[in-house]
């Protein structure tokens, strides 16, 4: 048996708000969290929004088995849908647990955008007094070595700012990428430039082609674009992301056949995938 160099579980795929609604659940309706973890116990996490609930739970149950490794929380921005889930993460109120975050240069300033969510009137612990050690890492616009993982930041056109990452281990990769609007010819290029030959490129593909003529500079794709940068940059594998919350599990069936007519090696993402590389 091959040695595994990383391993993805998506947590989180539901773009803009929670979908708790039944006809949901077969992708899922918890907003933006993935989980990368590596076979030195390196847990690496992209995005806070509601998935990173049930990941913390998991994580304080493998916690008590395996040990409290670090953990580190990357954010590609801070809109509500991906930050959302952040007070409820059960780690973060562990006073032997250490949480690190990230940012790039590329968004809102980081400890100010975290503890603001959780202060006064809109939560009532605030992030200071949570428990667990913590540390605010500004990784500016350079790659970042997190045990056997480097993570590239890269600019992504989002109102506000945004940013994707590039995540490496062992010649395996990984870009997330949940929230980029096409259409900026430089920032274009650039997301070409860091999925090259990536195996699996995690692409924003909330909207439908008809859909994106009328929300236009939203700040999202549509499938088609995705489709379009995966060919672009010789992807392995592409996983439509940040699903509308208005698209039901048909509708996003539908989307990610679609895109399998001109990709076929297409997935729709769906909470509680893991991918081992």
């Amino acid at each position: 048996m091959e040695p595994w160099r990383l391993k993805l579980t998506l947590w989180g795929v539901r773009g803009s708000i929670p979908t708790p609604d039944i006809r949901c659940l077969g992708y899922g309706g918890n907003t933006t969290c993935i989980e990368i973890q590596t076979p030195d116990n390196d847990i690496v996490i992209f995005d806070a929004g509601t998935g990173i609930r049930a990941l913390g739970t998991q994580l304080q149950a493998d916690g008590a088995a395996k040990g409290k490794h670090p953990i580190h929380i990357f954010f590609t921005h801070f809109h509500w849908d991906h930050i959302q889930g952040l007070p409820f993460f059960v780690p973060l109120f562990d006073r032997e647990r250490s949480v690190c975050f990230y940012s790039s240069a590329y968004s809102a300033p980081l400890a100010e955008s975290l503890e603001g969510e959780m202060s006064r009137p809109y939560f009532p612990v605030d992030l200071q007094s949570a428990g667990a050690k913590q540390d605010f890492v500004d990784i500016g616009s350079n790659p970042i070595r997190v045990g056997s993982l480097t993570v590239h930041p890269f600019q992504v056109n989002h109102p506000q700012g945004a940013c994707g990452y590039r995540i490496e281990a062992g010649g395996a990769a990984i870009v997330f990428a949940p929230d980029r609007e096409h259409g900026h010819p430089r920032l274009d290029s650039v997301l070409r430039e860091y999925c090259q030959d990536v195996d699996f490129l995690i692409h924003d593909a909330q909207f439908t082609l008809e859909e994106y003529t009328r929300f236009k500079g939203w700040g999202h794709s549509n499938w088609c674009e995705a489709v379009n940068a995966a060919k672009d940059c010789g992807a392995k594998h592409l996983i439509l992301f940040h699903h509308d919350p208005n698209h039901f599990d048909p509708q996003v069936t539908e989307i990610v056949n679609k895109a399998r007519c001109q990709f076929p090696d297409t997935l729709a993402a769906a909470e509680g995938w893991e991918i081992t590389l």
